[in-house]
């Protein structure tokens, strides 16, 4: 955003620069720690907490940092802080807990892990800034009622797709239009991949196979849409959303919907594979005004009723500070549930399960993810897939059936099911 430059050119100015601590330092990580040292002015990477410090260390190192403190405690993270070393750690809680931290980014993609940062950041008065889409596409709205009650920001980030997507929306909302469609481009839709398919891709970005089998499967844009959905009241048109096939451009696309079954559902969320101009985002909007649709029509958008707009491109890590310091100076969320959950992601067999069996972790070899509504979720007992590794088969299920919690036995004492139950609570 234009207005984050400029502030944090003043805190620059200003001897003033936000403190983030960072938990979290694999690929993305790393690549967001370049980001802030080498190229975000009135920011600085205090802390990098990692579950080896080797990685924590990697992260400063591959930013041209080398000297490094390396410590086991708040009070070794505060002290470090206060002196102006870099410091890492292999105790989270300890950056969460630390003073003079400003902001604590989440950029772990774990469940159980992301939601025991995110409570103990908001315990320490911190706001939190995550990339865990999967923690915020299980309980996002829980965490964001919870950082509003104590007063802080529980926000996405802008560069990922959902945050693209609410950049959209907030445009076009702000130019009187009603967005009806927001949609994810991608460029790949197998939901049978697995991490053994996807390892070669994997090693060729340096990425995690399991990461970037979600990717492939459906379970990420899964979890992002769900997330877009949850921030903005939208809904899917079914379980899996549409997700056509479409090798044109996303004008196109404002003939494929039914304006008035958008409206009468109140917009949906959606993904299309292999359009242009990828990998970005769209949104496809309406207006009631006819003179505002007169001047759109000048403006080479078309005759309506369905306006296409889009961003060609989503560029992850490189946004991420401009996310960092709209928390912390302007209590600005780029992307946060509003409310109720509206969409979930629930559990579907890659293949043919049987009792006994314990489910991976997400992109796995046993399961991927559907988006679904929420309303219907809780209706059927479908199982979050944001809970479902772990959990162990209790009866046969079969492929491309969809989990429920009576064929599962859920693991004792979880964070993130305490989290689901309070959720409940909140919001019915």
């Amino acid at each position: 955003m234009i207005l984050v430059d400029t502030a944090l050119g003043r805190r620059q100015e200003r001897g003033e620069p936000i403190r983030v601590g960072m938990i979290g330092a694999g690929f993305m990580g790393r690549g967001v720690a370049r980001q802030i040292i080498r190229y975000t002015p009135g920011m600085t990477l205090a802390a990098v907490s990692n579950r080896n410090l080797a990685g924590a260390q990697r992260a400063y190192r591959e930013a041209g940092i080398d000297d490094v403190d390396v410590v086991d405690s708040a009070a070794g993270v505060s002290a470090a802080v206060a002196a102006g070393r870099p410091v890492v750690t292999d105790d989270p809680m300890a950056v969460c807990a630390a003073d003079g931290i400003d902001v604590i980014c989440d950029v772990t993609g774990a469940v159980e892990f992301g939601a025991a940062i995110t409570l103990a950041a908001f315990e320490a008065g911190k706001p939190v800034v995550t990339m865990n889409a999967e923690l915020d596409g299980t309980v996002g709205p829980l965490l964001a009622h919870r950082a509003a009650a104590a007063g802080l920001v529980f926000s996405g980030v802008d560069g990922d797709q959902p945050g693209v997507e609410i950049n959209l929306f907030r445009f076009v909302t702000g130019r009187g239009l009603t967005p009806l469609v927001l949609g994810n481009i991608k460029g790949l839709q197998d939901r049978f991949r697995n991490p053994t398919t996807q390892a070669g891709f994997a090693a060729q970005w340096g990425q995690d196979p399991h990461m970037v089998t979600s990717f492939a499967d459906g379970t990420k844009v899964s979890f992002e849409q769900a997330i877009v959905a949850n921030a903005t009241g939208m809904t899917v048109e079914r379980r899996g959303m549409r997700g056509a096939d479409h090798r044109g451009h996303v004008d196109e696309l404002t003939g494929a919907y039914d304006v008035e079954q958008l409206r009468e559902l109140g917009g949906v969320v959606d993904y299309v594979v292999g359009a242009k101009p990828g990998p970005g985002v769209f949104c496809l909007a309406t207006i009631d005004d006819p003179v505002q649709a007169h001047y759109l029509n000048l403006y080479k958008l078309g005759a309506g009723p369905l306006y296409s707009f889009y961003t060609p491109y989503h560029l992850c890590h490189f946004e991420v500070p401009a996310s960092l310091a709209r928390a912390v100076d302007f209590g600005d969320a780029a992307i946060a549930a509003a409310g109720r959950p509206m969409v979930e992601v629930v559990a579907t067999a890659k293949t043919d399960l049987s009792p006994g069996q314990v489910i991976d972790d997400l992109g796995g070899y046993l399961t991927y993810g559907e988006a679904e509504r929420a309303d219907v979720t809780a209706a059927q007992r479908l199982l979050p897939m944001g809970v479902a590794a772990g959990c162990t088969v209790v009866r046969p299920v079969a492929k491309d059936a969809t989990l429920t919690y009576d064929d599962v036995a859920v693991p004792q004492g979880r964070l993130i099911d305490k989290l689901r139950d309070e959720q409940t609570a909140v919001f019915g």
